[in-house]
C-alpha cells in the first residue's frame, strides 16, 4: 500500500491532486518534442535580445564614429567618402549605407567620386604586388585596429595646421576660414593606412575587444650610444645598394640589410660646406665626393677636371662635343613640337653622367630628374647632387622604377648603352609605363651601332612608338633619335602581331614598390575623366591648375597648396632661423599633395617629394602639377648617397608610422645619413613624439635652433653638426 502525503497544513489537498494527476493521460513522444523545440526557440529569442551587438556591427559602429569624430568636411567635399591608397588600403568617411553602396564599381575598385582618375583608385587589384616586403626581409607586424582613445589622438593631430609660430603670433597657420573649410591635412588623416586598411579590417573581424594602447614610438628612458658603420664604402655608404662590409660590390637591384641600420656614416676628412647656388653648379669641393674610381674617371674626360681642391665643370664641355646647349638646340630643330619649359616640364634623364642635359634644361625652366644607376661605381649621381642637380639612385632590372605611371613628359638616354630591346623589351615596357601618353623618348649614341639601332627600331615598332626624327649631328658627332608614345589606342589595332600583349585589367599599372615588370603593354587612358587623356597646362600655369579628373580632391589639393604657401611665406622663410641662401636640395619626407614643394617653386631650390608606400597614392597628382618625387618606405634606407640634401621636412612623419617599423630610431639615423653637415631639418609632430625625438637628436649633437610647443603639438628647427662618434 502506497501512502501519499500532502503539504503540511492542507490535509485534503494531497488526495485531490493525486486523483487529478492520475486522471491525465500520458504525453506522447511528438508532444514532448514540440515542447522542447518551443522552449529552445524561446531561449534563443531572449538571449538574442539581451546579448551585445555582433562583431561586424561593432566594427562598423566604431569606424563610423571614428571618422565622424575626426572630420567635419565642408559642403564642397561631402561626396568624397573614400580615398584608395597606393597599397589598396582605404578608409570610409561617415556616409549613409545607401551612399556607401554607390561607391563600389562593378570591377570592385573604389572611386572617390564619379569622375575620379583610375590612378587614384586602381591600387587594390595589385595589392600583393605593391607590398614593400621582399623574400629576404622578415615579415613585419601587421597593423592592428585602433581604439576610440587612439582616434581621439588622431583628432588632436588634425589641429596641427593651427600650430602658430612664435615669431608671427599665429600667422604661420593657414587663414582661419581655410583651417575650418580646407581639410588638406584631414584628407591625409582619413586616408592614411594607419590601422584602417584592408589588413586592419581583417584584424577587426578577429578581435572584437579593444587592444591596449601602443607604447610610445620612442622611449623617453632610452640611452643612445653611437658608432661608425664598419663598411669599406666608408663615407659613401648606401645601405640598400652596397653589399654590407664590402664597398667594392653592389647589388644589381635594391636589397636592404635584414636588420635596421643603427650606425652612423663617417664624414670625409676634408668635408666643406657646398657653395651657394648657382656657384655650386660650376664647381664643388673634391674632398666631399672624391674617391679613387672618380679620380681615374676625371683624368679621362674633359667635361670635368680637378683644379686644386675643386672639381670644375666647364660650361662649354660635355659628353658630346659642342656642349649641352648645342645638344638641346639640336633637339629643338628635330622636334619643333617640343617646347621646353612650356609643354615639357618634367624630364627623366637615365644613366646620369655629367648631368649637363639637366643643367641646360634648368635654364629653360625644366626640372630634370637624373637617374643614377646602381652599377655606376664612379658615383656620378653623387656629384650631380653635390652640384645641386636633382638625382636619385635606381636600377633597370626586373622591378619597376619607384615612379607612378604616365608622369614624365619626356625621357632622355644619352649614350647610356642600355640594351633596350633585350629580355623581351621589358625595359622599354617600363619606359612605356612611366612616360606620359604623347610623351617623347630621346636616345642618342656616339658610336652608331647599326645592329643595336635596328633592334631598338623593331622594339619601338612593336610598341607602336612613332619615330618622329632622326639626326646625325656633325658638331656633337652623335646620332640621335626621337620617338613619341601614342597619345591614344587606335594605332594598336594596326599591329601585325599582338606582342607584347595588352595588360589585363587586374595587372595594375599603379604599384611601383618592389613590383615586377610585366611583359604587357598598358593602354592609354581614353575618358576625359581619366588622368593622362589630356596634356597638362603649360608651365607655369600648370602648378596652379587643378585638373577636372581630380573630382572632389580638386578642392582639397587647392586647399593644401594654400595652406603650405601661408606656412612657408609667413613662418618657414623667416621664423625658423634657416639661412635659405645655402639651401638647394630639399626632401619632403611625407608629401601629400606637394603643397610644400609648390610653395617653394619660385625659390632657388628643388624638392624631392616622397609619398610613403603605406600612405594614399598621391604622387601622380604631384607630377601632374609639374613637380617630382618617388615612392619610399621609411622603414628602409632611402635610395640616395650620404649628405645628399640641405634640408629635410618631416610633417607628422613619425606619428604616421606607429608600429610599422621595427626600430623607429633607424629613421633618425637615416636622416643623419642623407643630410649634409650644416643642413637643416624642420620637424612637426605630437609632443609625445617630439620630446623624446629631441633627446635623440641631442645625442647626435644636432643643434636645436628653435622649438615651439602648443597644446599637444610642436615644431622644431634643428641643424646637423659635423660631430661623429
Amino acid at each position: 500500500m502506497t501512502v501519499s502525503r500532502g503539504p503540511p497544513g492542507r490535509p485534503g489537498a494531497s488526495s485531490g491532486l493525486l486523483g487529478c494527476w492520475r486522471r491525465r493521460p500520458p504525453l506522447g513522444f511528438g508532444a514532448k518534442v514540440s515542447i522542447a523545440i518551443a522552449l529552445g526557440l524561446s531561449f534563443a529569442i531572449i538571449w538574442t535580445s539581451l546579448s551585445p551587438t555582433s562583431s561586424s556591427q561593432q566594427i562598423s559602429t566604431e569606424r563610423s564614429s571614428f571618422a565622424a569624430d575626426i572630420v567635419d568636411p565642408p559642403p564642397a567635399s561631402r561626396n568624397h567618402s573614400t580615398i584608395t591608397t597606393s597599397g589598396g588600403h582605404r578608409k570610409p568617411s561617415p556616409t549613409s549605407s545607401h551612399s556607401h553602396k554607390k561607391q563600389h564599381s562593378p570591377s570592385g575598385s573604389h572611386r572617390p567620386n564619379a569622375t575620379a582618375s583610375p590612378d587614384t583608385t586602381a591600387a587594390k587589384a595589385d595589392h600583393a604586388e605593391s607590398s614593400p616586403r621582399t623574400d629576404q626581409k622578415p615579415a613585419e607586424k601587421e597593423p592592428e585596429p585602433e581604439t576610440e582613445a587612439e582616434a581621439e589622438e588622431e583628432q588632436e593631430q588634425e589641429k596641427e595646421a593651427e600650430l602658430p609660430m612664435p615669431e608671427d603670433s599665429g600667422d604661420g597657420k593657414a587663414p582661419e576660414e581655410e583651417v575650418e573649410k580646407a581639410p588638406e591635412l584631414e584628407v591625409d588623416e582619413l586616408s592614411e593606412g594607419d590601422g584602417y586598411g584592408e589588413e586592419a579590417e581583417e584584424g577587426q573581424k578577429k578581435a572584437t575587444k579593444k587592444r591596449k594602447k601602443l607604447p610610445p614610438l620612442f622611449s623617453s628612458s632610452a640611452h643612445y650610444h653611437w658608432k661608425h658603420c664598419s663598411t669599406k664604402s666608408g663615407h659613401h655608404y648606401i645601405p640598400c645598394v652596397d653589399f654590407d662590409g664590402d664597398g667594392s660590390q653592389r647589388h644589381h637591384e635594391r636589397s636592404c640589410p635584414r636588420s635596421p641600420v643603427r650606425c652612423l656614416v663617417s664624414l670625409p676628412k676634408e668635408y666643406k660646406t657646398p657653395a651657394p647656388w648657382p656657384e655650386r653648379k660650376e664647381k664643388v669641393w673634391y674632398g666631399n665626393v672624391g674617391h679613387p674610381r672618380l679620380s681615374s674617371y676625371v683624368k679621362g674626360h674633359s667635361w670635368l677636371n680637378r683644379t686644386g681642391d675643386y672639381l670644375m665643370f666647364p660650361p662649354v664641355e660635355w659628353e658630346f662635343k659642342g656642349g649641352s646647349r648645342h645638344y638641346v638646340e639640336s633637339i629643338d630643330e628635330m622636334a619643333p613640337d617640343i617646347d621646353w619649359g612650356k609643354n615639357i616640364r618634367v624630364v627623366l634623364d637615365i644613366g646620369c653622367k655629367s648631368a649637363g642635359f639637366g643643367v641646360a634644361l634648368l635654364e629653360k625652366d625644366v626640372i630634370t630628374l637624373s637617374l643614377g644607376l646602381m652599377n655606376d661605381q664612379t658615383d656620378l649621381a653623387q656629384v650631380a647632387l653635390e652640384r645641386g642637380i636633382p638625382a636619385t639612385v635606381g636600377s633597370l632590372g626586373s622591378k619597376r622604377l619607384p615612379f607612378p605611371s604616365g608622369v614624365f613628359d619626356a625621357i632622355h638616354c644619352g649614350d647610356c648603352n642600355i640594351p633596350w630591346h633585350a629580355n623581351g623589351r621589358k625595359l622599354l615596357l617600363e619606359m612605356n609605363r612611366i612616360l606620359r601618353p604623347g610623351g617623347y623618348f630621346i636616345i642618342s649614341s656616339k658610336h652608331g651601332d647599326l645592329e643595336s639601332e635596328e633592334g631598338i627600331s623593331a622594339s619601338m615598332t612593336a610598341l607602336c612608338w612613332n619615330a618622329i626624327a632622326y639626326n646625325s649631328d656633325d658638331v656633337s658627332e652623335a646620332g640621335m633619335k626621337i620617338f613619341q608614345r601614342p597619345p591614344s589606342n587606335e594605332i594598336y589595332d594596326l599591329r601585325a602581331t599582338k606582342d607584347p600583349p595588352f595588360c589585363k585589367e587586374d595587372q595594375n599599372k599603379a604599384p611601383a614598390w618592389y613590383t615586377l615588370i610585366r611583359h604587357c603593354l598598358h593602354k592609354a587612358p581614353i575618358g576625359i575623366e581619366e588622368r593622362g587623356s589630356e596634356w597638362p597646362e603649360e608651365w607655369p600655369k600648370r602648378i596652379e591648375t587643378f585638373p577636372e579628373w581630380l573630382g572632389d580632391l580638386q578642392t582639397r589639393v587647392e586647399s593644401d597648396h594654400k595652406h603650405w604657401k601661408a606656412v612657408v611665406e609667413k613662418s618657414y622663410l623667416d621664423g625658423l632661423g634657416i639661412d635659405w641662401s645655402n639651401i638647394r636640395n630639399v626632401l619632403d619626407m611625407r608629401a601629400v599633395f606637394g603643397g610644400f614643394a609648390a610653395a617653394l617653386a619660385s625659390k632657388k631650390v628643388w624638392v624631392m617629394n616622397v609619398v610613403p608606400v603605406h600612405a594614399p597614392d598621391t604622387l601622380h597628382i604631384i607630377y601632374e602639377l609639374g613637380l617630382i618625387g618617388v615612392y619610399h618606405d621609411w622603414c628602409e634606407p632611402f635610395s640616395t648617397y650620404p649628405r645628399s640634401y640641405d634640408l629635410l621636412h618631416a610633417d607628422h612623419l613619425f606619428s604616421r608610422l606607429k608600429d610599422r617599423c621595427k626600430q623607429p630610431v633607424s629613421i633618425v639615423v637615416e636622416m643623419d645619413r642623407i643630410l649634409r653637415p650644416g643642413g637643416w631639418a624642420i620637424i612637426r609632430e605630437k609632443l609625445e613624439i617630439l620630446d623624446p625625438l629631441e633627446k635623440i637628436l641631442k645625442s647626435l649633437h644636432w643643434e636645436i635652433v628653435m622649438a615651439f610647443r602648443k597644446d599637444k603639438e610642436g615644431i622644431m628647427s634643428v641643424k646637423k653638426t659635423t660631430w661623429r662618434p
